[in-house]
């Protein structure tokens, strides 16, 4: 059986925590346990795709207070709350806080199971984005101080005669730098560079 994905399961409910775990491998997923949101920012190793099931309510730190600090690591692993009991302003914050579902218990197989492939799908979107920003990051330092000079100008929508000037140099000395920042950006057009530029200012 292929691995469809891998879920953290945060509750402090024993019983809960391995029914979770049995079910959820039976569909294919793999799955680690905690009881504390303490140990899972403490043991846990981020891999994708994955997301995590939340209990909202635990002694020590709450769901909220994982995810908020989660945020603040940059870890991006798509959170799915599962609660007894919540107040209203709990569920607003964490959808605020990007949590793609929140479920009460006892909740629905197919709800749970729904819930869970949204996440895995938006984590591996989440994980290719990053790739490719880092793809683009690696080209971008390739490129001389004064191609990326080029590079700014370019996207700024200036010709290559307004970029001569802008920088004290000739024109066919700009279309030399222009033709080597589209080369090693690997960028097709002025529109693809623009992109680019985009991903790296993320």
């Amino acid at each position: 059986m292929s691995v469809l994905g891998h879920i953290y399961i945060i509750d402090d409910d024993a019983s809960m925590r391995s029914s979770l775990a049995r079910m959820l491998a039976n569909y294919g997923y793999t799955t680690e346990v905690y009881e504390r949101a303490e140990d899972f920012i403490e043991q846990s190793i981020p891999v994708s795709p994955a997301a995590v099931l939340l209990d909202m309510r635990m002694p020590t730190m709450s769901g909220i207070e994982l995810q908020k600090k989660l945020n603040e690591l940059g870890r991006q692993t798509p959170i799915i709350f599962i609660s007894g009991e919540s107040m209203p302003h709990e569920i607003v914050t964490s959808m605020k806080q990007g949590a793609i579902d929140f479920l009460f218990k006892p909740f629905n197989l197919d709800d749970l199971l729904k819930a869970i492939v949204s996440a895995v799908e938006k984590d591996k979107l989440i994980f290719e984005s990053v790739a490719q920003s880092l793809t683009v990051i690696q080209r971008y330092d390739s490129l001389t101080p004064r191609e990326k000079e080029v590079f700014a100008l370019l996207v700024r929508g200036l010709m290559n005669k307004d970029i001569a000037i802008e920088l004290g140099t000739t024109d066919a000395t700009i279309k030399v730098h222009k033709s080597r920042v589209m080369d090693k950006m690997k960028a097709e057009s002025l529109q693809d560079l623009v992109r680019l530029f985009a991903l790296l200012k993320k």
